[in-house]
């Protein structure tokens, strides 16, 4: 029987005593309206045509009422008109949200869900069986324990297996080329597909497919409704539409979406479903940063043991295990799981191919990736899709990003920064980083620091193709973009820039010639932008005078214009940023040296010779003994090669530098007469003084005094005929070292005098070094109380100046004296200090006179056997140096006892 109610009316004025009853007359009425429309709607039938219009003035005269917008939502979808249904809820979610702060109650969310079902034409009956879309898991995965166990924790502690559901956990895996993303993703979903039993979805976005451009949102969507049944015919238009829809879908579901190979944020961001129920696997070159609330999974290529292993079970050559075959195959492949892959699948098809000729095919100059490919798999291919991308993308950052690679390829050095990388491309420094950004972003790059950037040994190989041949068998290179290879604009060192960024005229002589395969122009370009800004570093770090003016002036071999070239460099502002530049970059500058150090282009070998000049000071001053040494002979090699005197002398001297620092007095002074003997050919007075003065302390230090005074007499006379304070405040300083051995009282004067003259000319390393010395003879006459303050005074000058010899002698004496003042606790920790910094600078002198310390203070606490081990290291370094004092001290402390 049908329940008959009167049509809606406009309500009576009622008086205000009957105004409690009329409201319930009307609430009455309204509650029968309900129940009449959910009848109407149980029989169905044509009648339902008639309810929409009079829902549709409901809804309009009660706009919060639920009921009522429920039931319009099924009178519409119940006559086909889903879209109408659809917006019905969207303007009632809408109205509710911003009125009241709720969401639509449970009645309205489930007749919005049976209208979905109806828009895909999926029948909530369980005999249809959910989405199972995920390719077969891959074979063979090897380790990643960390990496899987935190990336389930992530998909299974969020969404609908959180007491706190709110969004769908989702997880982007990021990383490099063939390092194993896809294979994770699927891997995992494998692992926790029955926590999610609404499905399992799979999309290849196609980000990085060769010969494919990425899906668009609306290519993604269009495919993920139909995969959960959706008629086409339905399907919105409207990406926006659309993504509400998937959303709507998958909202009361619990749906595991793998998302594969993802181009961007902006192509993954509609895809995301929006219930808490769900779980989302996102993969992926750049870790799409610009998606908010989501994990990020980091992925590096595999550990040694990881890739041996994953090596061993792919090729199925258990005889692979543990060999050096297989540890050399790890290094050569990067342990990178395509490489090893590829390498595996070669092994396994051809059982003659040994694991040792293998290993030295990929060993061959410039043959490693033309061996990494086999059947579909292609580690160039995977790295020239990401490259080809770049190269023709309409992006200017992108074009930059692909010339970036490129000039990487052609210079080939251990790390990279952005000034160097402007000048080899012609582009301003702003653009250049924007490109470094880019390559980071699409992991052709790492960066290990910042500002530092450095590619896979694989990626570092397909560059070079790409600056030998510039364009490479399977890639859409061809010729490559120029954009940008004019004159550009660079920012140069320690953050330095102008502010519009303005263009250096002198760039485009750089970039002269630098053309398709053409890496000289780009080591030419190098080395003068090194030996450039290296002579900036030796301007902030060496005081203005003789020893700078001295080193700057150029010698026969130094190719014209590099006055010029370093006036396009700006100054560092402080000796601070010139350290810091140096320690960045001194790797860089000693790979150059090595590599055109017997270059027969004489303009090269002259480039070398200025830099090797320019840079050597701020290696003596940072200790740098290893790169000291190959950059001296290095040198030495050249300005010999090239018949320049000058520069020969240089070297010798540096060479003496070095020899002193690591005790070897017999070898520098040889190294220092002979420098002596040329500077006195070419008669350069500045250079013979301090020669003269390098050799009175040598000859100090083999004992030697009576020559060190002769000569430390003449380098005085030098100074002052020269008008040279800083040389006689130097001298000063050895004179005192001099006579300490006999009358310490009268060095410490000579110490007073030198800290004079450095007072008066504002040297920081002259003061620092008389407060050390002052310091020492203290320590002779026994007093360390008085020496330690002079010790600490010594640091405080020192500060970011970067004399390491300086400062590692003084922190000797420091140890020293707080060690006879029984302060045991804080000596071991400033020898801690010392040590470490030893070490890192591989100075294993300097860190042996350290354990001989340190060896004193364990005994002193009781610790005889550790002391034994540090004076027997101590001695193993020592033995061989000029250093006779503290080995005979060693050797008695190691002697047996009766």
């Amino acid at each position: 029987m049908r329940v008959v109610v009167p049509p809606v009316t406009a309500s009576r004025v009622t008086p205000v005593g009957g105004y409690a009853f009329a409201r319930r007359l009307r609430e009455g009425r309204l509650l029968l309206l309900e129940w009449r429309y959910d009848a109407e709607l149980a029989l169905g039938g044509p009648r339902l045509e008639g309810l929409v219009p009079e829902l549709a003035a409901l809804t309009a005269e009660y706009p919060l009422r639920e009921t009522y917008h429920r039931q319009l939502m099924l009178a519409l979808h119940r006559t086909g008109r889903q879209a109408e249904a659809l917006a019905v809820h969207r303007d009632l979610r809408t109205r509710l949200v911003d009125q009241l702060g709720i969401e639509p109650g449970p009645g309205v969310r489930e007749a919005h869900v049976e209208v979905l079902r109806g828009v895909v034409g999926r029948s909530p009956s369980p005999a249809q069986p959910p989405p199972a879309q995920l390719p077969s898991a891959p074979a063979h995965f090897t380790g990643r324990a960390a990496v899987r166990d935190s990336l389930r924790r992530t998909l299974t502690t969020s969404g609908a297996h959180s007491t706190t559901p709110t969004t769908p956990a989702t997880a982007v895996i990021s990383g490099m080329p063939g390092v194993g993303k896809s294979a994770l993703a699927l891997h995992v979903a494998h692992e926790l597909a029955e926590r999610f039993p609404d499905g399992q979805l799979y999309l290849d976005l196609h980000g990085a497919t060769s010969g494919m451009a990425p899906l668009t949102p609306g290519q993604a969507l269009t495919a993920l409704l139909r995969d959960l049944g959706a008629d086409p015919c339905c399907i919105p238009e409207l990406p926006d539409a659309a993504s509400a829809l998937l959303r709507s879908l998958l909202a009361p579901t619990r749906t595991l979406l793998v998302l594969d190979d993802a181009a961007s944020a902006a192509q993954v961001r509609p895809l995301l479903p929006g219930g808490a129920g769900c779980a989302v696997i996102v993969t992926s070159r750049s870790p799409l940063t610009a998606l908010d609330g989501v994990a990020r999974v980091p992925l590096g290529p595999l550990s040694d043991e990881e890739s041996a292993a994953l090596l061993v079970a792919a090729s199925g050559r258990a005889g692979l295990a543990g060999s050096d075959a297989a540890r050399r195959l790890v290094e050569l492949t990067g342990r990178l799981p395509l490489a090893l892959r590829i390498v595996a699948a070669r092994l396994a098809a051809r059982q003659a191919l040994t694991p040792d000729v293998l290993a030295g095919q990929l060993a061959e100059t410039e043959g490693r990736l033309r061996h990494l490919e086999y059947d579909d798999l292609s580690v160039r291919r995977s790295l020239a899709v990401a490259h080809d991308a770049l190269a023709g993308s309409e992006r200017e950052a992108d074009r930059d990003a692909a010339l970036v690679l490129r000039r990487i390829g052609a210079l080939d050095l251990p790390t990279y920064g952005a000034p160097l990388l402007a000048r080899l491309t012609g582009t301003g420094e702003l653009r250049t980083e924007a490109a470094l950004d880019r390559l980071v972003d699409v992991a052709l790059l790492q960066e290990p620091a910042y500002g530092r950037y450095a590619p896979h040994d694989l990626v570092r190989d397909f560059a070079r193709e790409l600056a030998g041949g510039w364009g490479v068998e399977g890639s859409g290179v061809s010729g490559g973009r120029r954009d940008g290879d004019g004159a550009g604009t660079v920012r140069e060192p320690a953050g330095r820039r102008d502010a519009d960024d303005t263009r250096h005229a002198e760039t485009a002589c750089d970039l002269a010639g630098l053309g398709d395969g053409d890496d000289s122009q780009a080591s030419e370009t190098a080395l003068r932008w090194y030996a450039a800004v290296a002579e900036r570093v030796l301007v902030a770090i060496v005081e203005p005078g003789p020893d700078q003016d001295d080193r700057r002036r150029p010698t026969a071999s130094q190719p014209p214009g590099h006055a010029a070239y370093v006036a396009t460099v700006a100054p560092f502002g402080s000796p601070e940023e010139a350290f810091a530049w140096g320690d960045g970059e001194l790797a860089n500058v000693v790979t150059l040296v090595e590599r055109h150090a017997d270059d027969p282009c004489r303009r090269h070998a002259g480039l070398v010779s200025t830099l090797v000049r320019l840079i050597l000071p701020y290696a003596h001053r940072r200790g740098r003994v290893a790169e000291m040494e190959v950059l001296g002979r290095a040198g030495l090699g050249v300005a010999r090669r090239l018949g320049d005197e000058a520069a020969e002398a240089y070297a010798l001297v540096d060479l003496a530098g070095l020899h002193f620092l690591t005790g070897r007095h017999n070898d520098a002074l040889d190294l220092n007469d002979r420098a002596l003997a040329i500077w006195r050919r070419l008669d350069d007075p500045s250079w013979i003084r301090r020669c003269l003065n390098n050799r009175g302390l040598l000859l100090d230090g083999l004992g030697r005094y009576a020559e060190a005074g002769e000569a430390l007499t003449r380098s005085l006379e030098y100074a002052r005929r020269l008008n040279d304070p800083y040389g006689e405040a130097v001298t000063h300083s050895h004179l005192g070292n001099l006579y300490e051995h006999t009358d310490p009282r009268a060095a410490i004067e000579q110490h007073r005098r030198s800290l004079a003259l450095g007072d008066a000319i504002g040297a920081v390393i002259v003061r620092h070094t008389a407060h050390c010395n002052i310091g020492y003879a203290h320590l002779r006459l026994g007093e360390p109380a008085a020496a330690l303050p002079h010790f600490e005074e010594s640091l405080r000058i020192l500060g970011g100046h970067g004399d390491w010899h300086g400062e590692s002698q003084t922190r000797l004496g420091h140890v020293r004296a707080l060690r006879l003042l029984g302060r045991t606790e804080r000596a071991a920790r400033e020898c801690a200090e010392l040590l470490d910094r030893a070490d890192a600078r591989a100075d294993r002198y300097t860190g042996a006179l350290a354990r001989h310390q340190h060896g004193l203070l364990l005994s002193e606490r009781g610790h005889v056997g550790e002391a034994h081990e540090e004076w027997r290291s101590a001695l193993a370094v020592l033995e061989g140096t000029d250093e006779h004092t503290v080995v005979a001290e060693l050797r008695e402390l190691l002697a047996p006892t009766d």
